[in-house]
């Protein structure tokens, strides 16, 4: 899946010793994309080359037209820092949505800021994230090391699907256990008992990214 292309030969930005490209040379590309502050300012945020100068509504538009099938859901009962990374690591690998399951209040340090590109849903509780996936034909795969729980390397992920993860140390709930279609593990190696939610969401993208997408002839 390719990147987007920029609003001008990539050789006319102006790279600066940060992060970014300064101002936009005059005369300025004529692309409603393209946000006038940035263009005269400069444009230092975290996106990819081809996002350089645009507008946040016209990356977030151009996301929405590539969107992967599978969505993403965090269990928020103890405020988890992990909830940063994961949605970072959604907005990475194209995610449709994240769900965040209980508490609304979130740490978004973790997130870089890319929740600004990202669509996060709220559900208060475990019966209304269940009630969603009802309504919108979404079966819930849950992501924990749980008896019984099978490798992602043998298991295959629907092309559309939710993969939700747990709270730090205790893991998926009792309720979440109960509203899952299928557990999947990570395989581990070394002597810790699991790894967290960040880390495994990462995980767990690339395994469904692979198996529907970076794999496909």
């Amino acid at each position: 899946m390719s990147q987007p292309e920029g609003p001008d030969d990539p050789e006319r930005f102006v790279r600066t010793d940060s992060v970014g490209v300064g101002p936009h040379p005059e005369p300025w590309p004529d692309d409603a994309r393209l946000d006038p502050e940035l263009l005269a300012g400069g444009d230092k945020r975290n996106v990819v080359d081809g996002y350089r100068y645009w507008s946040r509504e016209a990356i977030v538009a151009d996301l929405d037209t590539r969107r992967h099938g599978f969505h993403v859901a965090v269990e928020n009962w103890e405020h988890d820092l992990n909830i940063g990374t994961l949605v970072r690591n959604a907005n990475a690998f194209l995610a449709a949505e994240v769900h965040i399951v209980g508490k609304r209040r979130w740490n978004r340090r973790g997130a870089m800021v890319t929740d600004r590109y990202q669509h996060v849903r709220h559900h208060p509780t475990i019966d209304e994230f269940v009630e969603w996936s009802r309504e919108h034909d979404v079966p819930i795969v849950g992501v924990d090391n749980l008896p019984g729980s099978v490798p992602f390397e043998r298991v295959e992920l629907p092309e559309v699907c939710v993969l939700l993860f747990g709270q730090e140390g205790p893991g998926l709930s009792e309720a979440a256990r109960e509203a899952v279609s299928q557990v999947c593990s990570i395989s581990q190696f070394g002597s810790t008992r699991s790894i967290n939610a960040g880390v495994a969401s990462g995980i767990a993208m690339y395994t469904w990214l692979q198996q529907h997408v970076l794999n496909q002839p």
